[in-house]
């Protein structure tokens, strides 16, 4: 396998061209193959599915006029006339007034035939065994009549279905009719209606495929249609209810039929149809031909199209390796001109590789023309930035002075002013951190509020509630140092009566709330939602409320933030959002 690998990696562009593409080409057959095997399995399920819809319309159709037929009986059984002529007639009635009771019967009977097409005959068979009948007059045995009296009686008032013999060929649904006077349910007689079935089945399957195959339908080992004893012997899989998704192709008498079989739901009779394999099939074998023949053809033309390509590619590309081997020896100017040839390569891959080749020789020039420079403004700015390292070392010191100075005169106020200046200073200028604890926040805090509370003495009343657990939680430095600020610059200074600002911290599970509230004017909803946007007029320059949520939640997220509520008259109070992480 390694030696069939290296052999391949050292075969020239042209080859391995030939080599892919015989590949590709054994590879298309077996595909197009599996392709037509399954499209040809496809066929034969969406087939299947046409025939089974078919059968099952016809089969629907078929049942729809066979429920009739058993409402048709219902109704001639229930019927209160003929039950009154039949209760009438009794072995001591005359046989003049038996004579006229049936004739009134037949009358009714010729009122439920109607215009039925499909009904051969109705009869009525009283307790005497006198048949009452409308229709065809169809001679049957004894021993026929005999049976299908049985049968009804089986029924027990319902209908049954007596399936065609040999020596009678109709359809017939007989029942029982029994007295409903005061519910006593006495056996009358029978009601016997045939059917011309194959009428019906030849009536809904006209102008479908079916008429050009067959359709047998059973019920067990009673074969119903066709009535037509030659028709009947019909081996393999289909009489014995086999086949795979309820259909097959099986040969019969040198050609190919399509069968499809189902079984109805209202009688449990079993529907086979028989279609001509090839007549439906035709098309599709057409079209295996021309893909075959057409795939063939286009194989050859991609042989002939493969020559030009892979010369095509070769030639341009070690004209490329020529100029790597340049560059590889440090020659960028020859590597980075464009020959002539090159000048005349269309725009496919191999022409996009030479002139990107050839910009990024010449980007590399140019970067490490910049790289020069830019190494000389690195050390330009990291002296600056020393440089710049004096100037908060001399104004603490200015500071420390100043601080030594009050001290010497007593002046504690000043010295504690100056201290917490620089307190304030050093934890603003400083870089070092961007996360620190809440206690280290609420450092700076006080350190601005000693400066504030020289400032407005009673007007400014603070409170702090914070747990002794949330000391210990991170936050963005200086989070809550601006709010307090803001609260001091939009509440305080606005107001001559004393305003009083309270920072409260709250644990609520894994989130930590410190809300910094005032009792100042407050906001109207359009400005109060003129600042949750970020377009409110600010009257400052320092942090804003939209600094300190970005940092937020770069810090820890988007769940995270800050909320802002504010009334007329009642204040404002904004809401720091943080995870409880210590």
């Amino acid at each position: 396998m390694v030696s069939v690998r290296q052999a391949y990696h050292h075969l020239r562009i042209k080859h391995k061209v030939f080599l892919l593409i015989g590949s590709i080409t054994a590879i298309c057959f077996l595909i197009t193959y599996s392709v037509l095997q399954y499209a040809y399995t496809i066929y034969d399920e969406q087939l299947y599915t046409k025939s089974s819809q078919l059968l099952n319309l016809s089969a629907s159709g078929i049942e729809n006029e066979l429920r009739k037929s058993e409402r048709q009986s219902f109704s001639i059984a229930t019927d209160s006339q003929i039950q009154s002529l039949l209760l009438s007639l009794r072995e001591d009635t005359p046989e003049y007034e038996r004579y006229r009771i049936r004739s009134y019967i037949v009358d009714k009977l010729v009122q439920y035939a109607g215009y039925e097409k499909y009904i051969e005959s109705i009869e009525v068979v009283d307790l005497q065994g006198v048949s009452s009948r409308v229709g065809v007059n169809k001679s049957t045995s004894p021993e026929r009549e005999k049976f299908i009296i049985d049968e009804s009686v089986k029924g027990s008032g319902e209908m049954r279905w007596i399936y065609p013999s040999e020596s009678d060929s109709s359809l017939i649904a007989a029942r029982e009719i029994r007295s409903y006077e005061n519910l006593n349910l006495n056996r009358l007689g029978t009601v016997i209606i045939r059917y011309r079935f194959d009428k019906i089945v030849e009536d809904l399957t006209a102008g479908t495929d079916l008429r050009n195959g067959e359709m047998i339908i059973t019920s067990g080992q009673n074969t119903i249609y066709p009535l037509d004893p030659t028709k009947k012997p019909l081996t393999g899989s289909l009489v014995n209810g086999t086949g795979e998704g309820g259909y097959f192709i099986e040969q019969r008498n040198g050609q190919s039929y399509f069968y499809t079989h189902i079984q109805s739901g209202y009688l449990g009779w079993s529907y086979y149809s028989l279609i001509p394999f090839e007549q439906i099939f035709q098309k599709i074998i057409f079209m295996k031909k021309l893909l075959l023949f057409g795939f063939i053809g286009s194989l050859l033309i991609v042989f002939l199209l493969a020559l030009g390509f892979s010369r095509s590619i070769t030639k341009p590309i070690e004209a490329l390796i020529g100029r790597m081997k340049q560059a590889q020896m440090g020659d960028f100017n020859y590597a980075e001109t464009e020959p002539l040839e090159v000048t005349a390569l269309p725009m496919d891959e191999v022409g996009q590789l030479h002139r990107t080749y050839r910009m990024m020789i010449g980007k590399i020039n140019e970067l490490i023309t910049e790289n020069y420079a830019k190494q000389i403004v690195i050390k330009e700015t990291q002296f600056k930035a020393l440089q710049a390292q004096i100037n908060p070392h001399f104004l603490y010191n200015t500071l420390e002075s100043i601080n030594w100075l009050a001290k010497a005169n007593g002046q504690q106020q000043i010295s504690r002013m100056v201290e917490a200046l620089g307190f304030l200073l050093r934890s603003s200028i400083s870089l070092k951190e961007t996360l620190i604890t809440v206690q280290e926040e609420l450092d700076i805090v006080m350190n601005y509020l000693t400066i504030q509370k020289y400032r407005f003495e009673d007007r400014l009343l603070f409170e702090l509630d914070m747990p002794e657990e949330a000391n210990a939680a991170y936050l963005p430095k200086l989070t809550l140092q601006p709010l307090l600020e803001n609260a001091i610059h939009y509440a305080v200074e606005t107001m001559i009566e004393p305003c009083r600002i309270r920072i409260v911290g709250k644990l609520e599970g894994d989130l930590l709330r410190i809300t910094v509230q005032d009792d100042g004017p407050g906001m109207t909803a359009e400005l109060l939602e003129q600042v949750r946007t970020g377009t409110a007029p600010t009257r400052g320059s320092g942090i804003g409320l939209k600094n300190i949520e970005e940092r937020i939640v770069i810090a820890f997220g988007e769940p995270y933030g800050i909320e802002i509520d504010s009334e007329p008259g009642r204040g404002t109070q904004v809401s720091v959002l943080l995870p409880y992480t210590r």
